[in-house]
């Protein structure tokens, strides 16, 4: 008794082809590619979007006036990216930008009350809270981008999805 296989390997060539980059995969690209696309996402948030990463739209001030952007552009022009070979990071380095992204009660530090101006009126009181707007994080469609990035880079298209 004897028994055969047959092994049809016509379509391995390709496998292995569309396969290459991963078998040459550099990483340190990837990752500023990933981090430039993260700070753009970023930046398309403060300045457009105007929600969390889970879509939550962000309260509006009270000046009425463009939402985290009265002041200057402080925290637009402080955020940035940087990669190495194992991680891509983004967010912003402004030494205030945690207040907008997690939000903060303010009490005066020696005076009795805070003193600021609102929409031109004077105004004291004896405690501001700033409401959380956060501005860096990864909302599903910025994942969608990330995941279409990272296969269009290695070459496998909509393999991944």
């Amino acid at each position: 008794m004897s028994v055969r296989f047959t092994l049809d390997a016509g379509d391995l060539d390709d496998a292995i082809v569309r396969l290459r980059p991963l078998f040459d995969f550099e990483p340190a690209s990837l990752m500023e590619a990933i981090a430039a696309l993260g700070e753009s996402q970023t930046r398309r948030r403060i300045e457009s979007e105007k929600a969390a990463p889970d879509g939550t739209p962000w309260q509006e001030n009270l000046e009425g006036t463009p939402i985290l952007r009265r002041t200057g552009r402080h925290l637009l022009d402080s955020v940035a990216s940087y990669a190495t070979g194992d991680e891509a990071v983004w967010g912003a380095g402004w030494e205030h930008a945690h207040v907008h992204q997690d939000g903060m009660t303010i009490v005066p530090k020696a005076a009795g009350k805070l003193a600021f101006k609102v929409a031109g009126n004077f105004v004291m009181a004896d405690e501001v809270t700033i409401p959380a707007r956060p501005f860096v994080g990864i909302s599903e469609d910025n994942q969608s981008e990330i995941v279409d990035l990272v296969t269009d880079y290695l070459g496998l298209g909509g393999m991944a999805k």
